[in-house]
């Protein structure tokens, strides 16, 4: 029962907060906000509201069809067939566990792929975003489902290992074994992932690559090398960013923001992304989510203890697998009324990377830049307060601009 409650409640909390987003960015799509009535013109704003209303549309599909395919799963009876099917073929208990868990995440994976297709070919193709062909669709998600399963699987394996083996606090050594496959993960990504979907070219030299060298020279930020990323064969939408840690640092620029923006409005948005490093933000959020993953494995060490746990959620056997799994589809119903204080702590990190960028460049420079990004990216100007604090991680277009501003002025 409780799970039923907090299901409808979250599904119709969701719907109500998507019905709020759209009726205020129709209600404001008539006019520019004053603050970028002079940057962006009331066709690109008119743009920008279709393509937030027609992701919202997507977004519905998506409340209506997670909460429908969980309750088939769990107290609809599927989780426990697919159970008995896979204890059918008596494979050990450890691959037999992996098994019904990673069979169980493709099925979910297949499902949502029709949503997927529609907003791919659909609404980014509608708006002219979407670069993508079907031929490099199909081939990211082989290369996804290659990488998930041969990353995922010992991964699993080690876990469902320690659930058996490790005693009643085995939940502290999978801490242990996740956060050390964090680790590996997040300093692979930019030399070993990455670049099995995207080209990445150095930075060439020039005028932009000269004056981003003293930025960092300035910043006392060393780094592996400066990339430009091929999202244009993908997507027109443009971003920034730099991933890995320690010696494997690399700061990469979409190819697409490198044609919306000049030399100094690229320097500011790289400014802001160094802010993030430069005030901890990356070790901030490793310890927020290395303490939220030891408190939600000790709270499965607990669960898989108890019989109610398996029978109220349409199992009628116990077992470290189907703990592991019933865990994986339940917890997004809980943590969803959680968005808004992760959302918070976000923002804040986001206005102290912007006053580290105004600090170290033209805040001009970044108004101007993340006002291009806005307009190119077809961003609302106009996000209803309750959504954007349970969906957004970065400030509202408006009151970040303001914030900004707010530092010209003291300067």
């Amino acid at each position: 029962m409780i799970f039923l409650v907090v299901l409808a409640a979250g599904t119709l909390l969701q719907l109500w907060l998507t019905s709020r987003q759209a009726a205020h960015v129709i209600a404001h799509r008539g006019a520019v906000p004053p603050a970028f009535a002079e940057s962006i013109s009331l066709q690109d704003h008119q743009k920008a509201a279709s393509y937030t209303l027609a992701r919202l549309g997507i977004d519905r599909w998506k409340l209506v069809l997670g909460p429908t395919v969980l309750l088939v799963w769990t107290l609809g009876g599927l989780l426990a067939w697919l159970d008995r099917a896979w204890l059918e073929l008596s494979l050990p208990p450890l691959w037999q566990g992996a098994a019904l868990i990673i069979s169980v995440l493709l099925i979910d994976m297949l499902v949502d792929l029709p949503l997927e297709v529609r907003s791919t070919f659909g609404v980014e193709a509608r708006f002219g975003f979407n670069r993508s062909t079907p031929a490099r669709f199909v081939k990211d998600k082989m290369i996804e489902l290659v990488l998930s399963i041969s990353l995922g699987l010992p991964l699993l394996l080690v876990i469902l290992w320690l659930m058996e083996s490790a005693g009643s606090l085995w939940w502290a050594w999978a801490w242990v074994v996740w956060m050390g496959f964090t680790l590996l993960i997040t300093w692979a990504f930019p030399t070993w992932i990455a670049p099995m979907f995207n080209k990445f070219e150095p930075l060439d030299r020039g005028e932009l690559r000269t004056r981003l060298e003293k930025l960092l020279e300035r910043c006392g930020f060393r780094s592996n090398g400066m990339f430009v990323m091929d999202g244009s064969k993908r997507s027109a939408h443009g971003n920034a960013y730099f991933t890995g840690f320690g010696e494997n640092k690399r700061i990469v620029f979409f190819d697409t923001l490198l044609e919306g923006l000049n030399a100094e409005q690229v320097e500011a948005v790289l400014a802001h992304e160094l802010g993030h490093y430069k005030r901890r933000h990356i070790l901030k959020m490793l310890i927020t989510s290395a303490i939220i993953s030891l408190a939600g494995l000790a709270l499965l060490g607990w669960l898989s203890q108890q019989a109610w746990f398996f029978s109220g959620l349409g199992v009628n056997r116990e077992s470290d697998a189907l703990a592991l799994i019933l865990f994986i589809l339940m917890m997004p119903v809980f943590t969803v009324f959680f968005s808004p204080v992760l959302s918070a702590f976000s923002r804040k990190h986001e206005f102290e990377a912007d006053d580290f960028a105004a600090e170290q460049t033209n805040a001009q420079a970044l108004i101007e830049g993340l006002v291009s990004m806005y307009r190119d990216n077809a961003s609302t100007l106009t996000p209803d307060p309750l959504y954007s604090a349970f969906h957004h991680s970065h400030p509202p277009a408006p009151e970040r601009i303001a914030h900004l501003a707010s530092k010209m002025t003291t300067t």
